[in-house]
């Protein structure tokens, strides 16, 4: 299904060239010519898709501050958003050049962009992600990668086999508190860690309410693009620009509820001070009151446990102290271990420039230039999500699990001896065409 394209200035798709996943479509700069990179004077074409709150209000002012970057086109599927989108860019750069899509993929064909930036609801990240490796182009993607724990596989998978610089947007990584959290805990200042407790939100719920009648402008179709059709709602797409957090990441159709919001950042916090960006857990035991959304545990090949409860950040529990990280705080007991520096022969963490989300954006347009890995490339991106989805997964399906333990292989990314839970892994309902992956 295409959608409307609002022919603005733009520079036209080469004819001719045919859309496969096999070949990019579109060849980027930086595998053209005989300088593998950007040249460092180069502007890069920057390309928004989703102008929500977060895109809107924090992501767009952003990048159109670097001087080293030139946003030229966004996409939308609310012709308000859409039309708002536009006109902060215009007014940044004082001229009518940003060109305006409905349909991304026209844009990733159309606009000679070199990257873009991802904020729409989760349940199109990973379509969105897939098409963009096929475009050949690099990519920043709002953090959870992905609505479903398949997904996150594909999506790897698909980066890691493309030429695509892709940063997963979570910022907690470019902030000194969480890395020094980490590299205090990697560096054993508190011992062999025996659990750690990250206090987020729970798993989400089928969506179930009531339809309204909507004014004209919202290509509702293309919003729900892989989920079931149901009548349009304003709880999950507000008509217009809004300065909220819509509440559609509630609902498993459009995402994972608080264990992929906020879990997306916080369990990526404690993989990170355990040393498992490319692991996982491999058990994880339901607690005893599924229903309540917390107490979950994942169990590592090490001993560690990550339990989902406590206090909201994550806590580090050694073996001769504690370690608390959130944004905005960091504690310790004894209280002289976050006063001590880590020694120049220790273990030191990927050191991003630090302004949380400011220095996690200039991180990954630093590694578009370089061709290097980003702070959160898609394997750290997938695998936090993964624990996020390994625990939704028990609590939405404790009935079927009767307190059983799931046993998972994160190497091969199935679930050991149990077909029924590796039917889990994505959605509980026949993905709609033509939006299926």
């Amino acid at each position: 299904m295409r959608g409307q394209r609002i022919p603005l200035s733009r520079r036209q798709f080469v004819a001719g060239v045919a859309a496969s996943f096999a070949v990019p479509t579109i060849i980027p700069r930086h595998v053209l010519g005989d300088d593998q990179n950007a040249s460092a004077n180069e502007k890069i074409r920057l390309g928004a898709i989703g102008i929500g709150t977060m895109t809107y209000g924090s992501h767009l002012p952003h990048f159109l501050r670097m001087g080293e970057v030139r946003v030229v086109a966004v996409s939308e599927v609310d012709k308000n958003r859409l039309e708002a989108g536009k006109e902060r860019v215009d007014d940044a750069y004082e001229d009518d050049r940003c060109a305006m899509f409905v349909d991304y993929r026209e844009m990733l064909e159309e606009a000679d962009v070199d990257a873009v930036i991802c904020g729409t609801p989760d349940h199109w990240h990973a379509n969105i992600v897939l098409h963009t490796c096929e475009a050949g182009k690099d990519m920043f993607c709002e953090k959870p990668l992905t609505n479903t724990l398949a997904e996150a596989k594909r999506v790897m998978d698909a980066v890691k086999a493309s030429d695509t610089i892709l940063q997963t947007g979570s910022q907690q990584r470019a902030d000194n508190n969480f890395r020094y959290a980490c590299e205090l805990v990697r560096n054993g200042r508190i011992g062999k860690i025996q659990r750690v407790m990250v206090g987020v939100g729970g798993p989400p719920r089928p969506c179930n309410l009531p339809g309204e009648e909507m004014e004209p402008g919202l290509d509702w179709c293309r919003w729900l693009g892989v989920a079931p059709e149901r009548p349009y709602s304003s709880v999950l797409s507000p008509r217009g620009m809004h300065s909220h957090f819509p509440a559609w990441r509630n609902f498993l159709e459009y995402g994972g509820g608080g264990m992929t919001d906020w879990g997306a950042h916080h369990f990526d916090i404690a993989q990170w001070g355990l040393g498992m960006d490319q692991s996982g857990p491999v058990e994880i035991v339901p607690p005893e009151n599924p229903a309540s959304g917390r107490g979950v545990k994942f169990v590592y090949a090490n001993g560690a446990e990550v339990i989902h409860g406590g206090r909201g950040g994550i806590t580090f529990i050694g073996e001769d102290g504690e370690i608390f990280v959130t944004r905005g705080q960091l504690e310790s007991t004894p209280e002289d271990v976050i006063k001590e520096p880590i020694g120049e022969d220790e273990i030191h963490l990927y050191r991003a420039p630090s302004g949380g989300h400011g220095g996690h954006r200039q991180d990954w347009i630093n590694c578009v230039r370089s061709r290097e890995q980003p702070n959160c490339p898609v394997e750290v991106g997938a695998r936090t999500v993964a624990v996020c989805h390994l625990g939704n997964i028990v609590y939405l399906h404790h009935e079927e699990l009767n307190g059983q333990t799931l046993k998972w292989d994160p190497e091969k990314w199935v679930f050991v001896d149990n077909e029924a839970a590796n039917a889990w892994q994505d959605y509980p309902y026949e993905r709609r065409e033509p939006y299926a992956i």
